[in-house]
């Protein structure tokens, strides 16, 4: 009987907390930012116990929080050792003279970190060129008497996600997905010096170089806002770029932006032509990027070159917020589900992975890897319960350490100043989102006793751009904390 009452009491404890949560977070809600908006918030232990549930199966736009069922679904299903892999390959007869009577091929593997050195253990582009012409020259090859080949078949589809934004599909952070990706899929614009308000800023100059490229510039000096409010107009294999929008303007040192690459794969195997020529290595022909994958069966591997591990790509995934990796990964799903490398069978790879883990998605919208659109729409709840189900995997600690914190520039950046006070800043992982009218953050607290929380907020139809909602979100840390 004892034993009954005392379980009766801790419940109703229990439930009374939860109420007066719930109460104190309607009550902090009662502010100018969420007029008009629609939110919700859900808070709870990771073993099951809810602090507060308000709205929580409400379909909102998530932002960039969607990264954190994408980077749960990859992590889960390949382990956080699984490396991509990126092949040469050598076709026809090699002379003693070192003359290759036929053609290279580079077979994609879909590497996201490929020529990048975002993830730890990846190196540049240049360096990644001089590798494999080392490694092309040590197989005895000094003269090709042939072609070198792009081949980007095992991923199909378009390369943007249908409901990519026009303003955004030209920039770095909308890179097209590619089998064969190359240094982020972006390239550096950097524009000269101007100091004075309102005049236009020309381009000096881009890298790497990119044949064909035409660049045209609408872009104004601004003296009174500080950020970058420039947008590279563009899409997939198109070479003829405009850029539109201001920047501050700048009277001693120039001002560079990134814009996607209209086709990783060509510029990839052009640059490595210009390489091989660069080491001594003659090429008669030229450089073309295949659809459909030849035949490897006779041909002979030169090198494989192996991606950094998937623990160092998912904390870009999630700690920088980089979509074409997030894209990326949601095409491996799709492949590793037996599917063709599209946007939608990944997205379809996704949901299974939700369903057999038993998260409900008949009430969700999903139309990326990344949360870039805004048209998808999900849950709190889903949020919640993914990270959840994290908190029981035996790749938790990748998965958490993935999120930032407050040493961290980004999403928790200006937690910084109610959190220091604390001394708690050791308490909160978080995966931020922000595009056009929404703003997110769920992750991980402990509370004083060290115990750990899931949360996830997201508010959508914003107007203002200030930071009240951030302090809004602030306020419901500190209830968890």
């Amino acid at each position: 009987m004892r034993i009954f009452f005392t379980f009766l009491f801790s419940c109703l404890l229990s439930f009374l907390n939860a109420a007066d949560l719930t109460s104190q977070v309607y009550t902090l809600a009662k502010r100018p930012v969420l007029r008009g908006s629609s939110w919700a918030a859900v808070a709870a232990y990771v073993q099951g116990e809810t602090l507060f549930a308000i709205q929580p199966h409400l379909r909102l736009a998530p932002a960039s929080t969607l990264k954190l069922l994408t980077s749960a679904a990859a992590l889960e299903t390949f382990g956080p050792d699984h490396r991509f892999e990126t092949r040469l390959y050598q076709e026809g007869a090699l002379t003693e003279d070192g003359t290759l009577n036929g053609h290279l091929y580079i077979r994609g593997g879909a590497d996201p970190t490929l020529g990048s050195n975002r993830a730890a253990g990846s190196i540049k582009w240049p360096e990644l060129l001089q590798l494999w012409s080392q490694k092309i020259q040590k197989a005895g090859i000094k003269k090709i008497n042939g072609n070198i080949y792009a081949d980007v078949s095992l991923l199909q589809g378009l390369s943007l996600p249908t409901k990519t934004n026009w303003q955004n599909m030209g920039n770095y952070f909308a890179a097209p997905v590619s089998a064969l990706s190359f240094n982020d899929n972006s390239f550096k614009i950097t524009f000269a010096a101007q100091p004075k308000h309102g005049q236009p800023l020309q381009v000096k100059s881009y890298y790497p170089q990119t044949e064909g490229l035409k660049i045209r510039s609408f872009v104004t000096a601004d003296g009174k806002n500080p950020k970058d409010e420039a947008y590279v107009y563009g899409a997939p294999n198109q070479y003829d770029l405009e850029i539109h929008g201001t920047l501050p303007t700048s009277a001693l040192k120039e001002y560079s932006i990134s814009a996607a690459l209209p086709d990783p794969a060509q510029l990839l195997t052009d640059l490595l032509i210009e390489q091989l020529q660069t080491d001594g290595v003659s090429v008669s022909g030229g450089s073309f990027v295949l659809e459909n994958a030849p035949d490897y069966t006779d041909m002979h591997l030169l090198y494989t070159h192996k991606s950094p591990p998937l623990k160092d790509i998912i904390y870009i995934v999630n700690k920088r917020s980089f979509n074409l990796y997030a894209e990326t990964l949601l095409r491996h799903l799709a492949l590793h589900a037996g599917k063709n490398g599209t946007t939608q069978a990944g997205i379809e790879a996704l949901k299974d992975f939700l369903q057999k883990n038993n998260i409900s998605t008949e009430n969700i919208l999903i139309y990326d890897g990344s949360g870039l659109s805004r048209d998808n729409q999900i849950t709190v709840q889903v949020l919640l319960d993914v990270l959840q189900l994290m908190s029981q995997s035996p790749y938790f600690s990748h998965y958490y350490n993935s999120l930032a914190t407050l040493q961290d520039r980004g999403d928790l950046l200006l937690l910084k100043r109610f959190l220091a006070p604390f001394k708690r800043t050791q308490d909160i992982h978080v995966k931020g989102g922000t595009i056009d009218g929404v703003k997110a953050q769920a992750g991980y607290v402990k509370d004083k006793d060290g115990k750990l929380i899931a949360f996830a907020f997201i508010t959508n139809n914003i107007i203002e751009k200030g930071e009240n909602i951030n302090r809004f979100y602030e306020d419901l840390l500190k209830l968890l904390l």
